[in-house]
C-alpha cells in the first residue's frame, strides 16, 4: 500500500489508540524533547529531578497539548478523536505544564515565571492560528518550538542565563528552521496536492518521472535523519552530566 495518502509519515491507520499515537507527532516530540535535555546538559550542574520536570511539562505542552489543538484547528492528522476529547487533552494537559512551570519558578527560580507565561500564550496562539495567524510563522516556530525548551530547561537547572545558553538557543532555533522548512513541503505534497505529473530530463538523455513520492522521499528522509543527529546530542550531554 502506498503510504501516500497518509497526512505524515508517521501517522498510523485511523481509529481507535493509533489515533492518540499519531496525535504525538512522535518524531518532533522527539525531536523537541531533545532540545529540553540539550539545554539542562549545558548547564554546569545537572540535577535528574529538574531534567525530569522540564521534560514533563515540555511533553505535556508541546507533545499532547499544543498537537491537540492543531489537530482540533482543522484535523491535519484526518484523526476520529472527538474535538470534546481533544479540547479535553489540550486544556489538561497545558494546565499540567504551567503547573510543573509554576512549581519550578517557586522551588529552582522565579525567573522561570515569565518564560511559563510565554510559554501557554504562544502555544495557544500558534496552533489555533490566533491574531489572524502572526504567530504561526516561521520565525515563531524556530523560536517557540526550539529556542524556548533548551533556554527554559537550562534556566530551571542553571538557574541564571549564560552566553553559552544563548548560542544554544541560536543553534536550536536554526535547526527548527531547517525542519520547518522541510515538512513545509511534506504537509503540502500529502495533504494538498491531488496528484503530480512531469518527468526530470537528465543531461545524458534519460527520463525519470515526478511522482508524489519523489518528492517527499528526501525530505522525509532527512527528517528522520535530524531527528535521530538531535536526539544522540541530547543524549551524549545527558549522559556526561549525569555519568
Amino acid at each position: 500500500m502506498s503510504a501516500g495518502p497518509r497526512p505524515a509519515f508517521y501517522a498510523l491507520a485511523p481509529g481507535g489508540w493509533r489515533d492518540y499515537v499519531t496525535l504525538l507527532h512522535p518524531p518532533y516530540t522527539l525531536w523537541h524533547l531533545s532540545y529540553v535535555a540539550i539545554g539542562a546538559g549545558l548547564a554546569p550542574h545537572l540535577e535528574a529531578r529538574r531534567l525530569l520536570v522540564a521534560l514533563a511539562a515540555f511533553f505535556l505542552a508541546v507533545g499532547i497539548g499544543a498537537h491537540a489543538l492543531d489537530e482540533l484547528n482543522g484535523r491535519p492528522l484526518q484523526t476520529q478523536i472527538s474535538g470534546r476529547v481533544l479540547v479535553a487533552l489540550a486544556v489538561g494537559s497545558i494546565g499540567g505544564a504551567v503547573a510543573l512551570g509554576i512549581y519550578a519558578s517557586l522551588r529552582y527560580t522565579p525567573w522561570l515565571a515569565p518564560l511559563v507565561a510565554a510559554g501557554a500564550f504562544i502555544v495557544s496562539a500558534y496552533n489555533l492560528e490566533l491574531f489572524g495567524g502572526v504567530f504561526h510563522s516561521d520565525t515563531w516556530f524556530a523560536v517557540a518550538w526550539g529556542s524556548f525548551p533548551l533556554l527554559a530547561a537550562y534556566l530551571a537547572v542553571a538557574e541564571r542565563m549564560t552566553l553559552e545558553a544563548l548560542l544554544a538557543a541560536v543553534f536550536a532555533a536554526f535547526l527548527s528552521l531547517a525542519q520547518r522548512h522541510l515538512s513545509t513541503q511534506v504537509r503540502t505534497m500529502r495533504r494538498r496536492v491531488a496528484a503530480v505529473h512531469g518527468t526530470i530530463e537528465l543531461v545524458d538523455g534519460g527520463r525519470e518521472p515526478v511522482t508524489t513520492e519523489t518528492l517527499t522521499a528526501a525530505p522525509e528522509a532527512a527528517l528522520r535523519a535530524l531527528t535521530m543527529a538531535v536526539t544522540a546530542l541530547a543524549a551524549a550531554l545527558v549522559v556526561l552530566r549525569l555519568g
